[in-house]
This record gives C-alpha cells, structure tokens and sequence, in this order.
C-alpha cells in the first residue's frame, strides 16, 4: 500500500477542487514526509498518475503571469472506491515500517560495547528533540487550525517515541552492566 497514493486520493476529496500546489502544502503542514514517508517531489507525480489512471479527474489548468501553470483536480468515483479501500487497510491491518534502525541493532556485536551505549544514549536524546518539536508544534496557534486528528497522530507519534526512549535506555543500561553478553 503507498501511504503517499491514499493520502493524496484523501485529501483531494477532502478538499477539492484543488490545485497540487495546495495538495502538497497540507501535506506537508502535517509533516506527512516525515511520518508516512510521503515526499514532497513525489506528489506532483502521483497526481498525474491518479489522473492517468482516472482516480482524479484534471478540472482545469490556469497559469498566471510567469507563474507554473496549476491544475486543479477532483476524486472520481473510482478514486472514492480506491481511497476507500486503501483506507480500510491501514485500519484494520496492522503492518510495521520498515525500520533501517533494525537492520543495524540486528549486527550489535559488530560495534564496540561503549560505541553501541554511546548510540543508543544519543538515539534516546534525538527522539526526546523530535518529542519536544511535535510537543511545541501541537502547543502553538498553528496546530489549532487543523483537524484535531492531526494532533491526535502527533500525540501517538510522542508515545511511539517515548516508548523506544525507555527500551534505547534500558539496553544501553544492560550492555553497560553486562560483560559477557553480546
């Protein structure tokens, strides 16, 4: 399933008519690039294959001055039917990002004891930064122009985070009171 093909089928039909430009900017108000991998240059493209694949219909293309040209798009019923159906799946299906950060703890032993501590330690302060940031941006008068669901994905991003703070902690703990291990 491409999180960036549902999100981009959402919110046309949340929002539409809609210019791309404006599909990307949401988007990207909501930190979708970070937290469903959905890259601000792939949007444009999605929306032309949507449309090749008539899940959105082009409405029209104006151009301004020396502006880009905009096109303006709305969900077809077979868009519906597919943002439906993609939908369903990421409720009801439970399915694991992959995580590089799992490949590399898989070669543990490969790294120095102090060195695996050290990034585990450091792995713990970056996810409290990023906790902090998601915790100032849901606290600022941005975050109350948007759906209150948005802050709800950041909160359980903040728990997902914290969680992995306490395990990176308690690992680095045991590699430092363990000698025989690993």
């Amino acid at each position: 399933m491409s999180a960036t093909r549902m999100m981009i089928l959402g919110v046309v039909q949340w929002m539409q008519p809609v210019h791309g430009y404006d599909v990307r900017r949401e988007l990207l108000s909501w930190s979708a690039d970070k937290w469903a991998n959905v890259q601000p240059g792939s949007i444009y493209h999605a929306l032309r294959k949507l449309a090749e694949e008539e899940l959105l219909r082009e409405v029209k293309t104006e151009q301004v001055g020396a502006r880009p040209a905009r096109t303006t798009y709305e969900i077809t019923d077979k868009g519906v039917a597919e943002f439906d159906s993609l939908l369903r799946g990421t409720w009801w299906n439970i399915s694991a990002a992959p995580d590089p950060f799992l490949a590399g703890f898989s070669f543990l032993p490969a790294l120095p004891r102090e060195e695996a501590v050290a990034a585990l330690r450091n792995r713990a302060i970056q996810l409290e930064a990023g906790n902090q940031q998601l915790r100032a941006a849901i606290d600022a008068d941005w975050a109350k122009n948007k759906p209150i669901h948005v802050t709800w994905m950041w909160e359980l991003a903040m728990e997902r985070a914290a969680a992995e703070v306490a395990w990176c902690r308690r690992i680095a703990g045991h590699l430092e009171s363990s000698v025989n291990q690993v």
